[in-house]
């Protein structure tokens, strides 16, 4: 049997998987339900687990939170995530944390849930079409603003960071322990690769690129 906890603040929505669970005679076993990740944490410690159903979206606790303390303490149980609100940003930090498989519950029927189950269960991964094509624009984006980014040295794209937060030549020069002079330099030698003429159509082109992000420098 594969043993499953369902966490859903959703009462509706967890008894809809047990009936259906039930219904069609399954070797799946929901052998507990939480509304919080406080209610998971306590019922872990009673029972054994493979796979966690989790809503990502809970009163108390977000769902990359849990997740990243379930890999932690419960690193062999199975995470499957839910979710009704799929960001760029949620998905992204949910698959860097290794979840096992991620659902909508807009696009997702129980007959794909019950799939996706099964699958995560048997060691595989399971993501619905949605959030498949959520993944292929985060790993697009990302390959593009790297070849965006090694158009410029590591010491460049620092200055255009610190740019954009608004900070004068000085204060960049203070920050990197560099003189004015060579700040200067860095700027003159970006704006000639890119063919403008000022602080501000640099920083508006590194935004547009999706370059300007710290940790892709100071990472």
């Amino acid at each position: 049997m594969i043993r499953v906890i369902v966490v859903d603040d959703h009462e509706l929505f967890r008894l809809g998987v047990k009936t259906v669970i039930e219904n069609r005679q399954t070797d799946i076993d929901i052998v507990g339900e939480a509304e919080t990740g406080e209610e998971l944490f306590r019922l872990l410690e009673k029972v054994e687990v493979d796979i966690i159903l989790l809503d990502i979206v809970l009163p108390d606790m977000h769902g990359t939170e849990i997740v990243r303390l379930l890999r932690i303490t419960y690193p062999k149980i199975k995470i499957l995530a839910i979710s009704p609100a799929n960001t760029m940003e949620t998905v992204e930090a949910m698959v860097d944390l290794g979840i096992d498989g991620f659902i909508s519950k807009r696009a997702g029927t129980m007959d794909v849930l019950l799939e996706a189950i099964g699958m995560v269960a048997s060691g595989l991964e399971y993501f619905g079409k949605d959030i498949s094509d959520i993944i292929y624009q985060i790993y697009a984006a990302k390959e593009k603003t790297s070849k965006v980014s090694r158009e410029f040295t590591k010491q460049e794209l620092r200055i255009i960071v610190l740019s954009q937060e608004g900070l004068s030549g000085k204060q960049i020069a203070e920050r990197l322990s560099i003189s004015p002079r060579t700040v200067d330099n860095h700027k003159n030698n970006i704006f000639r690769k890119l063919g403008i003429n000022s602080t501000l159509e640099m920083v508006q082109y590194a935004l547009r690129k999706g370059i300007i992000r710290m940790e892709s420098v100071y990472g």
